[in-house]
């Protein structure tokens, strides 16, 4: 029987939402890897967005429908990656929450014929530092701030209860910034002190990443997920890279 063709529709605040003036994720980035290889995919995620908002504001409903539409001609991936909002003490979602409202959309996906893919929080690019060190300014100086500890927790243990597959994007995106460094890792905030977002270039990146990840989970998507070889050495050695998306110039101030 021919193996249906993949279709990955993403779930997500502005960490994988498209780049705009005001967020900027691996979304984009990993569909243009999936397309190019003749799957299907969407890019739901949406700025400022929670396990709950996401939900209330229609956007879950929408992807759920959508699901169910390929269903039956595609074999259906839902990327889930929320965290970022979720922790601020703002959205009032407490930790045993959070878990369970993953745990909702778990099922969620599967009733509606899709297989649920968990995603912990892409890593913010913040940097300790020495406050006694002369050299505290120095580029590689300190160590990456982990500070989306608790969502990433929250995030396995849903895994765990739901028996559902999990992509630690959170621990692989902070090993590669901590190989390449402040300076070099800064080269892909959407604006220069925006430490949360991605422009262009990181969202090729990062969705690279994230495409190698999911691989690796489901190997049988390697025929159509095939990110640049050349961005996948770069993370797999720890050195910096550059793509090549037209907006050019920024590769010169990240390496001076």
């Amino acid at each position: 029987m021919r193996t249906k063709t993949p279709a990955f529709f993403l779930a997500g605040d502005s960490t994988t939402a498209r780049v705009s003036i005001d967020g900027g994720g691996w979304g984009d980035g990993f569909l243009a890897i999936a397309r190019r290889g003749g799957a299907e995919g969407r890019n739901f995620a949406v700025n400022g967005t929670t396990t709950v908002t996401f939900v209330t504001h229609g956007h879950w409903a929408e992807l759920l429908e959508t699901v169910q539409q390929h269903r039956d001609t595609h074999s259906v991936i839902v990327t889930i990656q929320f965290g970022h909002n979720d922790q601020k003490p703002t959205a009032n979602i407490s930790p045993g929450q959070f878990v369970a409202n993953l745990e909702a959309l778990i099922g969620q996906v599967r009733a509606a014929g899709g297989t649920p893919v968990l995603v912990s929080s892409l890593c913010r690019r913040n940097w300790t530092t020495s406050e006694t060190s002369a050299e505290k300014e120095k580029e590689n100086e300190g160590r990456i701030v982990r500070d989306l500890l608790d969502v990433t927790v929250g995030m396995k243990e849903a895994a765990r209860r739901a028996q559902c597959h999990l992509v630690d994007l959170n621990q692989a995106s902070m090993d590669y910034c901590a190989c390449i460094g402040p300076a070099k890792a800064h080269s892909y905030n959407l604006y220069p002190y925006d430490t949360t977002h991605l422009n262009a270039e990181g969202g090729v990146v990062f969705g690279v990443l994230m495409a190698q990840l999911l691989c690796w989970q489901f190997p049988e998507l390697g025929q159509y997920v095939q990110p640049d070889a050349d961005v996948v050495r770069a993370i797999n050695e720890g050195v910096y890279i550059w793509p090549d998306t037209g907006n050019g110039g920024q590769e010169a101030a990240a390496e001076s």
